[in-house]
């Protein structure tokens, strides 16, 4: 597959806590992908990697046989990341995509953050999504206990469901509605042995603003979890504001910015696509935390009826205070 120097590397980011199956996967998607991938390792200690398909040594950069690469992160990542640039810029090295794979304890809000925070890297790379895997038979447990799990589930674009094969029917439903309401934008899918397509995973768009930034279901509606879904009590939840008809600009900007000045903090992302009174095209929007962009996307449609849609994924939000507040922005 052949890519521009203009066009910007995709980046896919790994994440998931420890013994979610991460490696696994990344090996199967090394060996099925047909791409030249470079492969980071974000990790603080030793390499430990238990295929040959990846290094084990703790070289920097080692060209694989089967044409991935593997980096190794102990350092600045903006810095590794403007290096590896260079070198594809310079003809040295020959790569399509870059897959971040984090430690099991990170938190993947930062890492994200890189590619926003500095312009060159904004131009060179492009954030693609970010996967999140959770072990079916330990991920409900983790949750409870590491406050670090429901921030990787909180940030994902895809949920990837590992051991799937090793669970029980009923703790698979349980696990599956409780992710959906930490994080009602990510597809889930259920894995059995690390594998799933490609095409799943790569592609995905997660951070480009285009009126498809809201998940929809096979039927076209926005996919967001049923009204009465119990909560499962975690801190992080997603929060979802719809109004069937136009909002008033400047409300609604107010109500965004005083938003993210509250609680940019407690935001892991957001995203939504706005109606708007006297404009004939959609207001697209996404962040992260403090970070985030707006444009207009397509006009709404003949016989489409114009609504709004946001969606909020944060920690401890004040939900009927931001209702309040997204009420206050209909258009008169």
């Amino acid at each position: 597959m052949s890519q521009s120097l203009a066009t910007p590397i995709p980046v896919t980011l790994l994440t998931g806590f420890l013994g979610a199956g991460k490696t696994t996967l990344l090996n199967h998607l090394l060996a099925t992908a047909g791409e030249r991938i470079v492969v980071i390792e974000n990790e603080f200690g030793p390499v430990n990697i238990d295929s040959d398909l990846l290094i084990r040594e703790t070289a920097e950069l080692v060209e694989m046989t089967n044409g991935c690469l593997c980096c190794t992160i102990r350092g600045d990542l903006s810095r590794h990341l403007h290096a590896l640039h260079e070198r594809k810029r310079s003809g040295e090295l020959a790569f399509e995509r870059v897959v971040i794979e984090t430690t099991g304890l990170a938190d993947p809000t930062p890492i994200a953050q890189t590619f926003f925070g500095d312009p060159k890297l904004a131009d060179a790379y492009a954030l693609d999504a970010v996967i999140t895997m959770v072990d079916a038979l330990h991920g409900a447990k983790q949750l409870d206990e590491q406050a670090v799990a429901g921030k990787q589930v909180g940030f994902a674009d895809r949920l990837l469901i590992s051991k799937a094969d090793l669970a029980d029917a009923e703790a698979l439903d349980a696990l599956a509605e409780r992710l959906a309401s930490i994080n009602s934008e990510a597809a889930q899918y259920r894995l059995e042995h690390g594998k799933i397509g490609c095409e799943l995973l790569f592609g995905v768009r997660g951070f480009h603003l285009d009126e498809d930034i809201l998940r929809r279901g096979a039927a076209g509606p926005l996919n967001f979890r049923p009204a009465g879904t119990r909560s499962f009590g975690d801190d992080i939840a997603a929060l979802h504001l719809h109004h069937d008809g136009p909002l008033d600009l400047g409300r609604i900007s107010d109500f965004m910015r005083q938003l993210v000045e509250s609680h940019g903090d407690a935001l892991l992302r957001y995203k939504g696509v706005l109606a708007v009174a006297e404009e004939a095209r959609r207001l697209v929007f996404q962040g992260v935390h403090r970070i985030n962009g707006f444009d207009y996307g397509r006009e709404w449609g003949q016989g489409e009826a114009p609504a709004s849609d946001i969606v909020l994924i944060g920690h401890r939000l004040p939900q009927e205070e931001i209702r309040a507040g997204f009420a206050a922005c209909v258009a008169g």
